[in-house]
């Protein structure tokens, strides 16, 4: 699987000048991280959803949640775990045929269902690539990492846990620090196993009877806004290696507006023309413009990827981490002077790069680079979100 591959060669050749990676993106648990783009949520119970991952007819999916908690009704569950293990077993037979479907996870609704599961897959456990852990605290914490770690010694494959933090232990003022630092002390143990931590906003806005518009962004949410710092100053230190996943997205029919679209004219007409335009406005119908934004925020505060719910949503959100040309470049520069520290002037001549301040993040844009690849300098993620519509990558 390779990155934006509704693209030609001579395309790639042309927009990139460091074509996306074209080698496996699982081979260690840093890049598998950083890799999962846009990770598009689905029932555990959808024929259609689980069928169309059969056949890969979903272009551009990389990453997907097959969920049995908040998705599927409980009057419907266990036929829901009937139907998944089924339609795994298919999904593995196609796995060992070649076939090479995206990264699946399984959310599951409490330890005592991921034991279950973990018994009644058995081999079928290796088309998976992990599971997702709901309202993760210390209370279920240990136990959901122990029997992980168990799964894995007797399949004999590495299997990942994905922990969200969506109770009120982490939301409400008085016990938030206590309870991110206890579970960070829970993770420490297990850090092989965590592939990256992920926050339930919509069940944290939930708690104080919130929800975002389309219009806004979820940093727009004061609540939300206090932790997800208070999550990033825990678990963003890249010392401790823990990768962050953006809040999940939840609209994608039009509606009417109130605020100003928030997605200049400029990068589509001025490269496009009136195709262009058409484009922008089918991202503005479907209020990709907010989510747009919501994503460079998600970027400008060091989370990396975004969890989703159509997938209308999966070239916008991976558009925007494929990494510019000034990016790459900075980036570039700052590694090559890290060790004599100092500052050097952009070959932007826009901004000063700083040795030692902006050295992690410069890590990190490399490693995405060699994932989403570096565009060339008159492309940007508009480039991408275009010839994406003019492959139907965008409905």
């Amino acid at each position: 699987m390779s990155y934006f591959d509704f693209l030609s060669k001579e395309q790639k050749q042309r927009m990139f000048l460091v074509p996306p990676s074209e080698e496996p993106l699982d081979t260690d648990k840093e890049t598998l991280a950083h890799a999962l783009g846009a990770t598009l949520y689905t029932p555990g119970n959808s024929c259609m959803a689980i069928g169309n991952l059969i056949d890969n007819k979903i272009p551009g999916l990389f990453s997907t949640v097959l969920c049995l908690e908040d998705a599927v009704a409980d009057r419907e569950v266990e036929d829901a775990e009937k139907y998944l293990a089924l339609q795994l077993k298919t999904l593995l037979l196609r796995k060992e045929k070649g076939s090479s479907p995206p990264f699946i996870f399984i959310r599951v609704r409490s330890i005592e269902q991921f034991r279950k599961l973990t018994k009644v897959l058995g081999p079928c456990l290796l088309a998976l690539t992990g599971f997702v852990f709901p309202k993760f605290d210390t209370t279920v914490g240990y136990e959901y990492f122990d029997h992980l770690q168990a799964t894995n010694n007797q399949l004999g494959k590495q299997l990942y846990g994905m922990p969200i933090l969506e109770g009120a232990g982490v939301a409400y003022l008085e016990s938030r620090n206590s309870d991110l630092l206890s579970i960070k002390k829970l993770l420490n143990q297990y850090q092989d196993l965590v592939l990256n931590i992920r926050m339930g906003a919509t069940d944290l806005s939930g708690l104080y009877g919130l929800r975002r518009s389309p219009e806004i962004t979820i940093y727009d949410i004061a609540v939300i806004k206090n932790f997800i710092a208070d999550l990033i100053n825990v678990f963003g230190r890249p010392e401790d290696g823990y990768i962050i996943s953006g809040p999940v997205w939840e609209y994608f029919n039009p509606g009417s507006r109130v605020l100003k679209p928030q997605l200049r004219q400029s990068p589509f007409q001025e490269q496009f023309g009136r195709e262009g335009q058409r484009v922008r406005q089918h991202l503005l119908c479907h209020y990709l413009d907010g989510l747009i934004r919501e994503v460079m925020l998600d970027k400008a505060n060091g989370l990396v990827g975004k969890t989703i719910i159509h997938p209308s949503h999966l070239l916008p959100v991976q558009s925007l981490y494929a990494v510019s040309h000034e990016e790459f470049c900075d980036a570039r520069d700052i590694l090559k002077n890290r060790g004599n520290g100092g500052v050097t002037k952009s070959i932007y001549n826009n901004k000063m790069n700083e040795a030692k301040p902006h050295l992690h993040w410069a890590k990190k844009i490399i490693k995405l680079a060699n994932i989403y690849g570096v565009l060339n300098e008159q492309y940007d993620y508009a480039s991408i979100i275009y010839e994406g519509n003019q492959s139907h990558c965008i409905e």
